[in-house]
Formats: structure tokens, sequence, C-alpha cells
């Protein structure tokens, strides 16, 4: 790719690279899946073309709805130019439907929902295995302020209004997802990172089967069928047949 630049991170399933510009940066998706804070690993051909897809059309809705996101384009299908954040070292899960490890940890029952929904912040760090904080953490860690914790959580509840409402007209049900923010080089927050069935839980609203990695976490089902379903019902035509997914 032509103006890709050095390698600046590696994730679990995302590379970032510098470009051209200082302030912008090269998002590329990998094949790669993981699982149980990275214990269990595979690779599905064309997983990172899906979900690049899949955030960018989520990024742009959102943009249209006058959130601040790092996207700017898709380059090429699995690669994204975004503006250059310096990420906030935080974990947002928002919650619609009590499942997962919340109904592991708290006394919620399975599919309960969830109204107000719950916001939950855990600590982005491998050495510490993401432990949830409280704002007491976060502000004596400096992690943010407390007005940046208020601003972070009306983004929060903002995206969950736009991309439930959207998802519903495709068939989908946005039960929980987790989203990262970081500052742009004006100091401004902005959303960052991806939304895809890695960062969501996704059920069809008919059927309410899993639509999401939650299938590579139990190891039950074909997760690109799932992973390409999503694809299609989000992603218009147009870009489906031009970036090659079927």
């Amino acid at each position: 790719m032509e103006n890709i630049g050095n390698l600046i991170y590696a994730g679990k399933a995302k590379d970032v690279y510098s470009y051209k510009t200082d302030d912008n940066v090269i998002i590329k998706f990998r094949d790669d899946i993981t699982a149980g804070d990275g214990e269990r690993k595979d690779t599905f051909k064309g997983k990172g073309k899906c979900n690049s897809l899949i955030s960018s059309k989520l990024f742009e809705i959102l943009e249209e709805n006058d959130i601040n996101t790092q996207y700017i384009k898709l380059l090429e299908s699995g690669s994204m130019l975004s503006k250059k954040l310096n990420m906030i070292p935080l974990e947002v899960i928002l919650r619609n439907i009590a499942t997962g490890s919340l109904t592991k940890r708290f006394p919620f029952k399975e599919k309960q929902d969830l109204k107000p929904p719950i916001i939950q912040m855990d600590f982005k760090n491998d050495e510490f295995h993401d432990p949830m904080l409280n704002d007491d953490i976060i502000i004596t860690l400096k992690i943010a302020t407390k007005d940046e914790l208020s601003e972070i959580r009306e983004i929060t509840l903002k995206i969950n209004e736009i991309l439930s409402e959207f998802l519903k007209t495709k068939g989908i049900i946005l039960v929980d997802f987790k989203l990262e923010f970081g500052k742009d080089l004006n100091g401004n927050i902005r959303l960052g990172d991806e939304i895809s069935p890695d960062t969501c839980r996704f059920w069809d609203i008919n059927t309410l089967d899993t639509l999401d990695k939650d299938l590579f976490r139990k190891g039950e089902g074909n997760v690109m069928d799932v992973y390409k379903k999503v694809c299609n019902l989000i992603v218009n035509e147009e870009d489906l047949n031009r970036w090659k997914i079927k």
C-alpha cells in the first residue's frame, strides 16, 4: 500500500502504521482472533476485511450524527486511514442486556434488559488483566479527569442510541459493546479503535442467535459465516461488490 510507514503499534488483531502526514495513521485489520485475554488464538481468512468494512460503515453513521471519531476513510479492504490519537487506557463497555461476564460476577439474570444501560470502565492493561475501575481510581491514576469521564459517558450513551437504532433496522440487537477513546493533536476526545463483531455482542433480532466473537469464545459455529452475515447486513451492496465480500 502506498504511503504506509513504520509500524507504531501491534495489537491482538490490528496494526497501526505511520502515514505520510504526522497527524494521521493507517489502521490495518489482521485476520487474527483471540479470546480469554489472548490465551486462545486463531486466524480466519477474510476476517480483517469484514471488520474493516463494518467498522468504517458504523464510524460513518456516527460521524453523520455529530460523533467525533478518528476515522477518515477506508483506503482498501482491511486498512483505514485515521486521525492519530493519544489513546486513553480505558475500555468503555456499555451493556444493554445482561449476559457474559456480567451474569457471572453479579446477580443479574441472563438476557435481562438493563434500563438504563450500564457503563463499565476497565483498565486497558495486559499486565493487570484489564481490571474494572471506579471513577476515583481513574482520576487518582490520572487516566482521565472528572470532566473527561463525564464527556466519555455522554458520548458513549449517544453512540448507543445511534447504533442501536441503526442496527435494529438491519435486524440486529446491540447487546453490548466496547469502545476506546483517545485525544487528537488538539486535545479533543475522539472515538477510536474499531466497532465490529470483535468488540460488540450482536444478536439476530428474530432468533437471538449470536452474530459475534462469542462463537469463537465458546467454540461454537462457523465464525466467518457470522462475520460475513453481519457485513452483508450492515454494508451497502456497492461496497460489498467493490471490496469483494460475499
